[in-house]
């Protein structure tokens, strides 16, 4: 999740969650702050290749309420955020499988997915496959779950995380006849990409709304990209990669990513950093990527719903709004929001778009939050661009958002904890 610059933060007692005492803690309090708390809008500052197919099947939109977006942000202080479990050993997603079941499966970094039900986590893992699981590193792990569209239908699910050398594998396991117990002799690998350093290893995975399989990965580590990586487009470092898992053997590249025809045909956008957590809005289909920075900046990037491949972020010419190792140049596609390590936080930890019900106030505000400060900004969208604006400071290291299948929102804290936004 953090690169070198954490490193200090973490090693000690304040920030470091893995310590014994932060598990056994008392869950914090999030303290609302007020609306005129604002941050500006973006100048804001942390294979072989194979045959193209065609698209795959686009699977059925997500109910989402009619309410309309908001157009402010509701007040803070009438909000909490209620914890909903704890005892976790450092929760960093929370994906839902969307079949009707009210489950929210939690996954833990050294190698887990626990599952949440009528309001208690079951004892019994869903998966457990931390002898495979290389966590020794502070952003190794057991890093990221997606379910398939069609996961009521097919039982396939897929996971990102760190293997015993400390590279990356991305695979799909199949539910087993037990609809809380995953098949662990399921396991099909679809993807091994070296690592070169321990950190900065990404790890979102998520199913867009074209029914690919979209994937995030870092740089490769050390600081400031000294391979150059972000910015090569022959790599699968520093990338968002876009892969078609219901054909090929054991995937296909879909027709239309970018660098099909000369580089590595699996990215669809490159130059990023850290992109450790990214979501699609299930109401629109657009994309938001929170991505790690350097040592000054941390960026929200953004690309509206059918947006073509090969949109470049833009590190390490940039960090954020701001030159790193070059100059800004216009096909660099700049951040929606940004926000500088001088004004709170150090790691950013992109979230989700709230579309449940519950809260139809807060319809359209994306959701992001800071994993050292606790901070939990919220962005609107209008004709004078993306506003973001800080909403709660937390006390939680903000590790991951989630949202179940209604659309609440969720965010896990790494010390082993997860809350949702509720009404107080």
């Amino acid at each position: 999740m953090r690169n070198r610059k954490l490193l200090p933060l973490l090693l000690t007692a304040a920030a470091l969650i893995v310590t014994a005492c932060l598990g056994t803690a008392t869950p914090p309090t999030p303290t609302p702050v007020p609306v005129t708390d604002t941050f500006p809008p973006p100048i804001t500052d942390t294979p072989s290749p194979l045959t193209p197919t065609t698209p795959a099947t686009v699977p059925p939109t997500f109910t989402s309420t009619s309410a309309p977006p908001a157009s402010t942000f509701p007040d803070p202080a009438n909000y909490t955020w209620s914890l909903v479990a704890q005892g976790l050993e450092r929760p960093v997603d929370i994906k839902t499988p969307n079949d009707g079941s009210g489950r929210l499966f939690i996954v833990e970094q050294h190698g887990r997915i626990l599952i949440f039900q009528s309001g208690q986590l079951l004892a019994t893992p869903f998966l457990d496959i931390h002898t495979e699981v290389g966590s020794s590193g502070n952003e190794q792990g057991f890093l990221g779950l997606a379910f398939h569209p069609q996961y009521a239908q097919n039982g396939f699910f897929y996971v990102n995380y760190t293997d015993n050398n400390g590279n990356t594998v991305l695979a799909r396991f199949h539910v087993s006849s037990d609809p809380n117990a995953a098949d662990p002799g399921s396991e099909t690998a679809l993807l091994h990409v070296n690592q070169p350093f321990a950190n900065h290893n990404g790890g979102s995975l998520a199913f867009g709304p074209d029914g690919y399989l979209y994937a995030g990965l870092g740089d490769g580590g050390s600081g400031g990209d000294p391979y150059g990586n972000g910015q090569n487009t022959n790599v699968l470092l520093g990338k968002i990669l876009r892969l078609d898992v219901d054909r090929g053997d054991p995937y296909a590249i879909p027709a239309d990513n970018p660098f099909k025809d000369g580089g590595a045909p699996e990215v669809w956008a490159y130059g990023l950093r850290n992109p450790w957590r990214f979501s699609f809005d299930r109401a629109t289909g657009d994309l938001f990527i929170g991505d790690v920075g350097q040592n000054a900046w941390e960026e929200i990037d953004y690309l509206s719903a059918g947006s073509p491949g090969g949109a470049n972020f833009g590190w390490n010419i940039m960090e954020g709004n701001h030159p790193y190792e070059g100059q800004n140049r216009p096909d660099l596609t700049a951040p929606m929001a940004e926000y500088s390590h001088q004004t709170g936080g150090c790691s950013v930890t992109g979230g989700y778009v709230y579309r449940g019900a519950a809260l139809p106030e807060w319809q359209g505000i994306y959701f992001y939050g800071d994993y050292c400060s606790g901070i939990i900004w919220g962005a609107i969208h209008s004709e004078n661009g993306w506003q973001s604006q800080v909403l709660f400071r937390t006390g939680f290291n903000v590790s991951s958002f989630g949202e179940d299948a209604s659309g609440e929102l969720y965010v896990a804290d790494l010390g082993g904890a997860v809350y949702r936004l509720d009404h107080k």
